[in-house]
C-alpha cells in the first residue's frame, strides 16, 4: 500500500486556548482518526502514535493533539482537577473536528475517534454531540463509564478493547457495553494489562483499531 504522507503541524483554538497538534495524511486518505489521550498523557504518548502509525500504513489520517495547554497540564500535575473535567475534553474534541471541517485537505474525510483511558468518554461524549460526523470509535483500556449519561444517544460504532488482566476497567466496559445502543463490541486482549505493555499487546490493539476504523471509515467521505 502506498504509505508516503504529508505532515502538518496544527494550532486548533479552542476557547480563549490554542492546542498544538500533528495531522499526518497518507496519499490518497481514506478517513481520519482524532486521538484523545488519557491523563497524564499527551500527543506524544508512545502508545498512540504506535496506534497511528499502524492507521497510516493502512491508508488513514491521524490527528494526535494535547486536549490540555503545556500550562493547564502543569496546574492539573498539581491538582488533578483537569484530567477528569470531561465536558472540557470532549469540547476539544469538538474543537478539533470543527478544525478538521475547516481544512481543504481533510473536510471530506470520515472522522473516527481513537480514546484511550479518560480520553476515551471525552470521545464518547463529542461523539453523542456530532452523530452525523463521527463514524466510528475505538476505546483502548478507556473508562467509558464516565460518560454513562451520553451513552445510550451514541450513533457511531463502538469498539472496547481492554486488557484481559485489566480486572476492574473490563467490569466497567461491560456495563458501558450494555448501555451503548450503536453497533458496538469489547474486545479484551489475553493477559494484557492497563498499559498493554505485555508482549504482542499493543499490537494486537493496533490491528483492532485498524481494521474497525477501515471497516468504517474507508470507501467515503462525509
Amino acid at each position: 500500500m502506498q504509505t508516503q504522507e504529508k505532515e502538518h503541524v496544527v494550532r486548533i483554538q479552542a476557547a480563549s486556548v490554542s492546542l498544538e497538534g500533528t495531522v499526518n495524511l497518507p496519499r490518497d486518505a481514506q478517513g481520519i482518526v482524532v486521538f484523545a489521550h488519557g491523563s497524564g498523557s499527551s500527543r506524544h504518548s508512545p502508545r498512540n502514535r504506535y496506534v497511528a502509525g499502524v492507521l497510516r500504513t493502512a491508508g488513514l489520517g491521524t490527528l494526535l493533539f494535547d486536549l490540555l495547554t503545556a500550562e493547564e497540564e502543569r496546574q492539573d500535575m498539581r491538582t488533578a482537577h483537569l484530567r477528569f473535567d470531561l465536558d472540557l475534553l470532549a469540547d476539544r474534541l469538538l474543537r478539533a473536528t470543527d478544525w478538521i471541517d475547516g481544512q481543504p485537505y481533510t473536510r471530506d474525510l470520515r472522522v473516527g475517534y481513537f480514546g484511550a483511558s479518560t480520553g476515551s468518554a471525552a470521545a464518547l461524549m463529542a461523539a453523542a454531540e456530532r452523530p452525523q460526523r463521527i463514524y466510528a470509535i475505538v476505546s483502548r483500556g478507556g473508562r467509558p463509564d464516565l460518560a454513562a449519561a451520553v451513552l445510550p444517544r451514541v450513533q457511531a460504532p463502538t469498539l472496547l478493547i481492554v486488557g484481559g488482566d485489566d480486572a476492574p476497567v473490563i467490569e466497567m466496559n461491560r456495563d458501558a457495553l450494555a448501555q451503548l445502543r450503536t453497533e458496538k463490541m469489547l474486545s479484551i486482549i489475553p493477559g494484557a494489562t492497563h498499559l498493554f505493555e505485555e508482549p504482542g499487546a499493543l499490537e494486537e490493539v493496533g490491528r483492532l483499531a485498524r481494521d474497525w476504523f477501515m471497516r468504517y471509515l474507508a470507501g467515503g467521505n462525509s
